[in-house]
């Protein structure tokens, strides 16, 4: 166990702050009419991602192994389910955001790299972490700490200099409150703070993994919704609302109308800088998945490892992840992705909550049963409000957890067969 409390929380930080907060606010201002209700979704959205960690801490300190839902769901309900999970991680959770944030680095990043292909760019960017951290687990975490440490810097100073020149005219209200719109706005939001579980993937490899593991999702998370509610402060206050209303690139237009050309390429450098951290916690986090899984028998064993980084699955995660950023369109993948996810975080607590039953009071849940029941209800509200919407991104993510399921059929007629 060589991960402390600052790597687990650093990992949670990275995870969390990716090209999401810098593109969504534009269109939720296109949807909600007011900043004032932009930051309320952002506030609201980073509540639901604390419940969250404080439910996943639970079951961290419970359960202080490598693996995340995978591990938790296969301890507590069944290991189909738990194997589903693991299913949804490797291939839904990790391997394909890593390809688009590759991918989104290589955009960013073209205009400095003499405009070679964002998929040429994208894959050297996946190759080098891979390399990194299938080194050593402490070398890679320190990689890590560093770049979310020069991130976090460079995204505070942003947004000092930008409070300064808010513009106050940008406080009007051009539309009633919706709550359908409300809800779909925080469908497009809960990617943005997707990976406030994040620690719990690499949780055999943290020290005292019992106290560090929970506060380190709290701490991450609480750290980043702060985070987020000022830079998107900054993004809906810097300019009118008719030049930042369904614009893909706000951080860029906010960056643009408050100091010109030459803020608006540091804050695109910010970006590229964020897209890296984000790349390097998921080829860091991802792969420990599929490891556990080949320990406990549902993957070749070739990917388990006895001690260190699990590289056999470091390599598999970018070979994977290289072939998507060269053969697939990241778009609509990207909202399957929250929908995907956000089922198995469901479930996961509803693990919590089975547990609970089973092992009564000896498993501490802070703030039970309030804090469960009230993630679970906001999972649900916004499921809904995806089916509704995007009905062929969520018909694609019942797919996935179907194929998971007849892939466990596979492997357990497999196993049968070898006993």
């Amino acid at each position: 166990m060589n991960l402390g409390l600052t790597s687990a929380t650093g990992l949670v930080v990275a995870s969390m702050i990716g090209s999401g907060v810098f593109s969504t606010s534009g269109f939720l201002l296109a949807d909600l009419g007011s900043p004032w209700f932009v930051l309320l979704a952002w506030a609201v959205g980073g509540v639901q991602a604390a419940l969250g960690a404080l439910c996943y801490g639970s079951l961290a300190r419970r359960i202080p192994e490598s693996g995340g839902e995978y591990c938790f769901l296969s301890r507590t309900l069944h290991p189909a389910a738990g194997y589903v999970a693991g299913w949804i991680s490797l291939l839904v959770g990790f391997t394909a955001p890593l390809a688009a944030a590759a991918f989104a680095f290589g955009k960013y990043a073209q205009p400095w790299l003499g405009h070679v292909s964002p998929a040429f760019s994208g894959s050297i960017l996946i190759l080098l972490f891979a390399v990194i951290h299938a080194i050593e687990v402490r070398r890679g975490a320190q990689v890590q700490n560093w770049a979310v440490l020069i991130n976090v810097a460079l995204i505070v100073v942003f947004v000092a200099l930008a409070f300064v020149q808010l513009k106050p005219y940008t406080v009007e209200t051009y539309s009633e409150f919706s709550v359908s719109a409300f809800g779909i706005s925080l469908v497009w939001i809960s990617f943005s703070y997707s990976g406030w579980n994040a620690a719990v993937y690499i949780g055999g490899e943290v020290r005292d993994p019992k106290q560090n593991l929970p506060r380190s999702l709290l701490l991450g998370t609480t750290c980043v919704t702060i985070l987020y509610l000022a830079l998107n402060a900054v993004f809906v206050f810097s300019a009118p609302l008719t030049e930042l209303s369904g614009q893909l690139e706000v951080g860029r237009i906010a960056a643009r109308a408050i100091g010109g050309s030459i803020l608006e390429e540091a804050v695109s450098g910010i970006i590229a800088l964020v897209l890296i951290s984000s790349a390097s916690s998921l080829v860091m986090a991802g792969p420990r998945v599929s490891a556990k899984m080949a320990m406990d028998g549902y993957l070749p064993a070739w990917l388990n490892v006895a001690d260190g980084p699990p590289r056999a699955a470091i390599a598999l995660q970018a070979a994977l992840a290289v072939i998507l950023l060269w053969t697939s369109s990241f778009e609509a993948l990207l909202t399957y992705i929250g929908f995907t996810l956000g089922i198995s975080t469901a479930v996961t607590v509803v693990a919590l909550l089975v547990l609970r039953h089973r092992e009564g009071k000896s498993l501490r849940i802070p703030g039970f049963p309030v804090v469960p029941w009230l993630f679970l209800c906001g999972v649900v509200a916004m499921t809904a409000f995806a089916v509704v919407q995007k009905p062929v991104e969520c018909l694609v993510g019942f797919g996935t957890i179907l194929a998971g399921l007849i892939a466990w059929l596979f492997n357990r007629r497999a196993f049968c067969k070898n006993d």
